[in-house]
């Protein structure tokens, strides 16, 4: 039984002291925490880690000689796992099983004994056609969290229909409303539905590993990959709300109410991302008054076209060539630099290059570096949750099967001779 297991069993009462709070600086938020991962691709792999990054112990559940698809769907280098593998599978332990034999599902129906998580995204179907559903993992394991993410919700019109990212997107609203007004939807650059599934997920069984040391008591966790768009979306459908039609197609204007400036505007440079995007508030004038100041326009400041925020909207066009005009002269950083010391909301277009080499984002940890048995020294994003009691030090993703021995046989007590056999047989 894994340690969460005896939590849930032992633990105290929310609201009492726990024993272990002495050391709970010394041991990471989920440590304890077993999780069988049986996810691939995006969604899954975001939810998993994440846990991962919080201390769980976190087994990746993977196929006999080829792995999840993510190890080589997109690789860059012939026989090395895929960079995009790597950024989504760091912290994890590998194992092998084939559960399309008897005894790899015997195996694994032993792992889910000793687990307080299983969390999968296989095509809708899979799952319990391979024998675990819901209601059979229940049966080993009842006080399990068993966690799935899908494309469109289980019991839907579309429940069977498969689904990534950019699918998801158009289902959740998020292309309707990106783009320019005349022009047609686009695809947001950030794979919102994948990575927003794969929080949204995490954040449910959080809530119940938290929920069952009170009850004792498991629960299985559902998400849909559409719903997780629609929840990012929310201002879209204040604005909704507010006009009583589809939230359009506003390009960089502000999707809610009228405010300008709401745009990226051009700065000294040229290149394809030098710019700087400006924000004022609906909510006054402060905003539009320091921004004068600083461009030195202050005879706009009793402009009737300026005056207030629906009026700015009103007159966009305007503004976007009153700043551009001063914003050329200046490269981003220094628009940036000068209008935030102002009180005024902007950001110089940083693209993926300069964020990855930025020396503050390395020092933080928004950045790591890890040591990739096969590709060495390798930098990714890290875990963007900063907590004073619960740190988890960056490992690099597994390289295939890489804890079989450790897991099959400290955790499910099978001798060499076992694995070996097994191996050759193909079950591991």
């Amino acid at each position: 039984m894994s340690l969460g297991a005896e939590a849930r069993d032992t633990g105290p009462a929310v609201g009492t002291e726990a024993p272990e709070r002495a050391q709970a600086t010394k041991r990471a938020a989920l440590s304890g925490v077993r999780v069988v991962d049986l996810t691939q691709f995006e969604a899954g792999p975001v939810c998993t880690e994440t846990l991962a990054w919080l201390g769980a112990e976190v087994i990746k559940v993977e196929a006999p000689g080829r792995g999840e698809q993510g190890r080589k769907a997109t690789t860059d280098a012939a026989g090395l796992d895929s960079n995009f593998f790597l950024i989504l599978n760091a912290n994890k332990r590998s194992i092998t099983c084939n559960l399309k034999s008897e005894e790899g599902r015997a195996l694994f129906r032993r792992l889910i004994a000793e687990a307080d998580v299983l969390i999968e995204n296989f095509a809708p179907g899979a799952i319990e056609r391979l024998g675990f559903s819901y209601d059979a993992v229940k049966e080993i394991n009842p006080a399990i969290i068993y966690a799935q993410i899908k494309g469109f919700a289980p019991e839907g019109p579309y429940a069977n229909y498969l689904a990534f990212d950019a699918v998801a997107q158009a289902a959740g609203g998020s292309l309707s409303i990106t783009g320019e007004a005349d022009g047609r939807p686009i695809k947001p650059g950030l794979n919102v539905a994948d990575t927003g599934a794969g929080l949204h997920c995490a954040i449910g069984i959080l809530a119940a590993l938290y929920q069952r040391r009170v009850t004792g008591e498991g629960q299985r966790i559902e998400v849909a990959m559409q719903d997780a768009v629609i929840n990012f979306g929310r201002i879209a459908f204040a604005a909704q709300a507010n006009s009583g039609k589809a939230a359009p197609r506003t390009g960089n204007q502000s999707i809610l109410a009228g405010t300008s400036p709401s745009e990226v505007y051009p700065c000294k440079g040229g290149g394809p991302n030098d710019y700087c995007y400006v924000y004022t508030t609906r909510a006054g004038n402060h905003h539009w008054d320091r921004l004068l100041a600083v461009i030195g326009r202050e005879d706009l400041l009793t402009d009737a076209r300026f005056t207030t925020p629906k009026n700015r909207q009103a007159n966009y066009r305007e503004v976007d060539a009153i700043i551009a005009e001063w914003t050329r002269r200046h490269d981003k950083r220094t628009v940036m630099t000068l209008f935030g010391e102002a009180g005024i909301p902007a950001s110089a277009v940083f693209d993926t290059m300069e964020l990855s080499r930025d020396p503050h984002l390395r020092a933080r940890g928004t950045f790591v570096t890890v040591d990739h048995p096969e590709r060495g020294a390798f930098t990714m994003p890290g875990f963007m949750v900063k907590m004073s009691g619960s740190q988890v030090p960056a490992t690099a993703a597994p390289l295939l099967g890489a804890d079989n021995a450790d897991v099959y046989g400290a955790l499910l007590d099978l001798s060499q001779d076992e694995l070996d056999r097994l191996k050759q047989a193909d079950v591991i």
